[in-house]
């Protein structure tokens, strides 16, 4: 059996310590039943306490086998090069971990196969047609997709489109046969909703599984759009791509990941909620990609510390770090610093709901951003552009480490101007200073203290002594990328 791992985020490392793993099995025994060609979704919810026999007769001839034969594609790229590693920090503890397992490759949940290896998992068809769905860690770089319906008959499957993003994929069965389907839920799934899971687990074939919803909005770090299920119905390798039904009979997501300490079900699944699942299938299959919204910004959460250095009454929102050049956010007079609050009407949780809602929203589309900028909400409107294949960021701009030297004992920090003019940048962090506790480090460019742009340490001095909350709100440029962070001040 193979253990496929999905890409950390912070709030989950100690998660993917013990082991995040991917829903495939690498083999498998085929299950032959009978099967008859009707639409399998119910036209009454069942009752629990009757069972849910009914339920399963309807649902299971639409759920199928995926068996996968893949290229000579080895841990690393085509070319012999290595992947990239997950987006961790660069002094991550976690990084060393991770480099003990190759199937890390862009990030993605799936385990990159062997040789001319096989692979299974689950799918369930969506169209009488024979369009169905799995994931994309299923079958991608798939030489060859091979069906199994419920019956135990066999079809040849061609891949319409794979979406690594939301570990998406959709599947033409390669056949002028009617077959049974199932469709997607248009109602909101609710935490305590009973959940039927059917799918292929360890290759036994079709296997029916119930729980409930745990959990919703979960961030496993396995995408830029995660939004899982956590279901407790169990979920074992092998079952990526299967549906979960509720008691309509209808697909609220599919499965696509488990914790797992061991290898095996604990009770803790992810599934792609249907809604998301509906919105990729349907791209994929009108253009074989998704095509989605771009605002062109870099962004963080609102925390705590920087709502209180901004003035805002929460948390809440998302705050722009940076302005890619050439982006609808640059030509919309979107600056760094503005705190989005709502877009097209709709008010904004956090940095990961904003990029959701982004990418829900048609391209063209012109909508209204609400936004806090120096303290006063405004509305400006922007006309959303097609995301770019390769994502545009700002320059980083040079950070060779200037003669200069000044301190800020208090802060725990050494700067000098930057060598560009454009900052000072920080050469040397006291490791039990504030500005390390923050999350500054070495090499780190601070571009503006307290929404001052500074070039020069006397320009951090003198912001910091004209700063009037307990924290100061500072712009920093590590690398390629931008983000805000407080510190104490009265200690610089």
């Amino acid at each position: 059996m193979s253990t496929l791992y999905s890409k950390a985020s912070p709030r989950m490392l100690s998660l993917l310590a013990a082991g995040l793993l991917a829903a495939t099995a690498l083999t498998g025994i085929a299950v032959s039943l009978p099967v008859t060609p009707v639409h399998a979704s119910t036209h009454a919810a069942i009752d629990p306490s009757r069972g849910f026999a009914d339920l399963v007769d309807q649902v299971m001839p639409a759920v199928i086998s995926v068996q996968v034969k893949f290229a000579n594609v080895a841990a690393t790229g085509t070319d012999g090069s290595a992947q990239p590693m997950p987006d961790l920090p660069p002094d991550s503890p976690f990084r060393d971990f991770f480099k003990q397992f190759p199937q890390f490759r862009n990030g993605q949940p799936f385990e990159a196969p062997q040789p001319h290896g096989t692979a299974l998992g689950s799918g369930f068809i969506i169209s009488a047609d024979g369009y169905a769905v799995t994931n994309n860690h299923v079958v991608q770089n798939a030489e060859e997709v091979t069906v199994k319906t419920k019956d135990g008959t066999e079809y040849q499957a061609k891949v319409i489109g794979t979406d690594p993003k939301t570990d998406l994929a959709l599947l033409k069965i390669k056949s002028d046969k009617t077959f049974s389907f199932v469709k997607f839920s248009n109602k909101e799934p609710r935490v305590g909703d009973w959940v039927v899971a059917v799918g292929n687990p360890f290759g036994l074939g079709g296997t029916v599984t119930t729980g409930i919803i745990s959990a919703r909005g979960r961030d496993i770090g396995a995408g830029p759009y995660d939004d899982f299920l956590q279901i407790d119905a169990s979920i074992n390798k092998g079952n990526s791509g299967g549906p979960s039904f509720n008691l309509e009979g209808d697909v609220i997501g599919v499965n696509s990941a488990i914790y797992s300490p061991s290898g095996g079900s604990v009770g803790i699944g992810f599934a792609i909620p249907a809604s998301t699942a509906e919105t990729v299938i349907e791209s994929l299959k009108s253009s074989g990609r998704v095509t989605r919204g771009w605002l062109g910004v870099q962004i963080q959460p609102v925390t705590s510390d920087i709502a209180g250095s901004l003035g805002l009454a929460s948390n809440q929102g998302a705050i722009v770090a940076d302005v890619t050049e050439g982006s609808p956010a640059l030509v919309a007079g979107l600056k760094t610093g503005d705190t989005i609050l709502k877009i097209d009407g709709k008010n904004v949780a956090d940095a990961r709901d904003l990029a959701r809602k982004v990418a829900e929203i048609k391209p063209g589309a012109s909508v209204p951003v609400t936004i806090v900028r120096g303290g006063k909400t405004m509305d400006v409107t922007v006309k959303i552009g097609t995301m770019p294949a390769e994502p545009k960021v700002a320059s980083a701009g040079g950070q060779e480490t200037p003669s200069a030297d000044n301190s800020l004992a208090g802060l725990g920090i050494r700067i000098a101007p930057a060598q560009d003019g454009a900052g000072v940048t920080v050469t040397g962090v006291d490791p039990n200073g504030p500005a390390s506790d923050s999350g500054l480090k070495e090499g780190d460019i601070i571009l503006e203290v307290a929404g001052k742009e500074v070039h020069a340490p006397s320009d951090v001095r003198d912001a910091l002594k004209t700063a009037g909350n307990n924290r100061v709100l500072m712009l920093v440029r590590s690398g390629d990328t931008q983000r805000f962070l407080t510190l104490p001040i009265g200690k610089g």
